[in-house]
């Protein structure tokens, strides 16, 4: 049995909720699905796995061929093998003719008690409800397994860092090579603007076979909303976060890198704000080992941050450093495990960002964010980008 396939046995959290099986009904999206089927396909398709862990994928025949051939689950059973066509004639819905296709499946693996994750569809578990089935649901286990990253998966996230890199050093070189005419940034002639950057991002990401997902190029003073992506011309003398999140096309997983950059000169409170999260960083990867836990590591940002004279949020302030210090990243963008005021130790394999940030409506934003890997005494910066304020 190959490492992967132990990876996904969870008998031992079925045996504990008394749960004669788990059932997931998603496609591609559904990173659980992904992770546990290995098969990318955009329609709705079912895994089950046993408490004896057997592995069930359900497809259309359209997809048997393909998911024989790429999918990790090698018991693959289409609807036709239960008379899914039929079902729809006497039901009417095929719908419905669905639910009676995997409640057959159910019944002859002997589940009778069925695990299903808290997103489960709400009128497919009442279906199967009122076809005898009992519905338990409880946290994914696979999104626990998703947290400690095998060396594919490690491998995929480093290919997507590097073409993130590759675009993120594209964006600052754009806005570095801008001149400043007039209060106005301008490239060739033409104000810069934040879609200006986001299509120099797109290309450099697309050239690396990854797509952009939500990226950020926010400047000046409503970069104080950590999560606006930034629209309109560049300014000079203003920060200008810069957060790109791509996931590479081919093995689905994310990476994850912020820079702030500023063409010009720096006002004394941006540059203050710049060097105190900086040093805030510094600290937190300083500490990122297997064991430390995650709410020591958002304590000490705060900590240094407080040092510094700005707010936040462990003090309930809404202006200053009002997020969490980081996140894991895989198959999800935001996964487990979340840096924060949870106590929660980190293990070898984590994936997570550390990134802190300052947001003040009268100056704007500042977030400085790298991606680590936790090693087995430490960690491993998967970000080598320059830290550069002024460009």
């Amino acid at each position: 049995m190959t490492e992967r396939m132990k990876n996904m046995d969870i008998t031992d959290l079925l045996a504990k909720h008394k749960a004669d099986g788990f059932m997931i009904v998603g496609n591609v999206d559904n990173a659980d699905f992904y992770y546990a089927t290995n098969f990318f396909v955009s329609d709705k398709y079912t895994y089950i796995q046993t408490l004896g862990s057997k592995e069930i994928l359900v497809v259309s025949e359209m997809e048997k061929g393909r998911a024989e051939l790429e999918s990790r689950v090698t018991d693959i059973r289409t609807l036709q093998d239960y008379n899914y066509r039929e079902k729809i004639k006497q039901r009417g819905d095929p719908y419905q003719a669905y639910v009676d296709c995997i409640a057959e499946i159910l019944q002859k693996e002997g589940i009778r008690k069925l695990g299903v994750p808290k997103d489960f569809p709400y009128h497919t578990a009442q279906a199967l409800k009122e076809e005898g089935f009992t519905i338990v649901d409880m946290e994914s286990p696979f999104r626990k397994l998703r947290s400690i990253k095998r060396e594919d998966e490690i491998g995929h996230i480093r290919y997507a860092q590097k073409a993130c890199e590759k675009a993120m050093a594209a964006a600052i070189d754009l806005v570095h090579k801008s001149e400043i005419v007039d209060g106005k940034l301008l490239f060739r002639g033409f104000e810069l603007t934040a879609d200006d950057v986001r299509r120099e991002i797109d290309l450099a990401l697309l050239d690396s076979g990854c797509e952009a997902v939500g990226t950020i190029v926010a400047g000046g003073k409503k970069a104080a909303n950590p999560h606006w992506e930034g629209e309109g011309p560049l300014k000079p003398n203003e920060s200008i976060v810069i957060d790109i999140f791509p996931r590479s096309k081919k093995h689905r997983y994310f990476a994850d890198m912020s820079r702030t950059v500023l063409k010009g000169e720096a006002s004394v409170e941006l540059q203050k704000m710049y060097d105190a999260v900086l040093a805030a960083q510094k600290e937190a990867i300083e500490m990122v080992k297997p064991g430390i836990l995650c709410s020591d590591i958002h304590d000490r940002v705060c900590d240094v941050l407080e040092s510094h004279g700005f707010k936040t949020i462990r003090s309930g302030s809404k202006v200053g450093f009002i997020h969490s210090t980081g996140h894991g990243v895989g198959l999800e963008i935001h996964e487990a495990p979340f840096v924060g005021v949870q106590a929660i130790p980190l293990e070898k394999g984590n994936v997570i960002t550390i990134e802190p940030g300052l947001y003040y409506p009268d100056q704007g934003g500042i977030r400085i964010e790298d991606m680590l890997l936790v090693t087995e005494d430490g960690c491993e910066n998967l970000t080598s980008l320059e830290k550069r304020f002024v460009i």
